[in-house]
């Protein structure tokens, strides 16, 4: 939960490539007070069966940029090994995007949160409510 010292964060991730929520992709949240201040990560999590994350970290005071890094290439590695168990691929077996790194600007007092729409080729986030 935010104050008006803090923002607040959320995120889930939908793949579209199966018309439902990816789970168990791997999310660290991390911030910096500042353009040139060093990152520094303050947790981590994975989606759940809805995709989403509910247990990452309200960003300290003075926080300015936050990152979301989202671990994509095991998870489509994993589902890739799935479909592989009743037919051959047929594609590209490699992960094109491996990590999605989304990072973004907060002020006190307000919540973001942040939509992941993923598939194997492409991806796409948004300020959501």
């Amino acid at each position: 939960m935010s104050t008006d010292t803090t923002a607040s964060v959320s995120t889930h991730i939908l793949d579209t490539s199966a018309g439902r929520p990816a789970e168990g992709v791997a999310v660290s949240l991390a911030a910096r007070a500042g353009r040139d201040a060093e990152w520094v990560v303050l947790g981590a999590s994975a989606t759940d069966a809805d995709g989403r994350c509910k247990d990452l970290p309200a960003p300290p005071e003075g926080t300015t940029h936050v990152r979301l890094d989202f671990e994509t290439g095991a998870y489509f590695a994993n589902k890739q090994a799935e479909a592989q168990q009743d037919a051959p691929a047929t594609r590209d077996s490699g992960v094109f995007f491996p990590e999605v790194a989304i990072t973004f600007a907060v002020v006190p007092g307000e919540h973001y949160h942040v939509p992941l729409l993923l598939n194997p080729f492409g991806y796409s986030v948004y300020r959501g409510s």
